[in-house]
């Protein structure tokens, strides 16, 4: 899939110098980015759908202590 963006000059700036530190060519480092930020971003939806879920009474939750018990990790 092909993309365009126009990045603002200070991004580019960064991104430029960057490639040229590293000798990484900015589409490499652009989708590194992506990548790291979409982790981040579906962990946070992830984390807002369980409180969500959490609050309306939808799902329990247990406590450190109890999963310790449950799982003999108490040594």
């Amino acid at each position: 899939m092909a993309l365009s963006i126009r990045l603002p000059e200070d991004v580019e700036a960064r991104l430029n110098h960057l490639a040229a530190l590293t000798g990484r060519t900015k589409t490499f480092l652009i989708i590194e980015a992506v990548r790291e930020h979409l982790d981040d971003l579906e962990d946070l939806y992830l984390a807002e759908q369980r409180l969500s879920d959490i609050r309306a009474g939808k799902t329990q939750t247990v406590s450190l202590e109890e999963v310790i018990k449950r799982y003999g990790l108490d040594g």
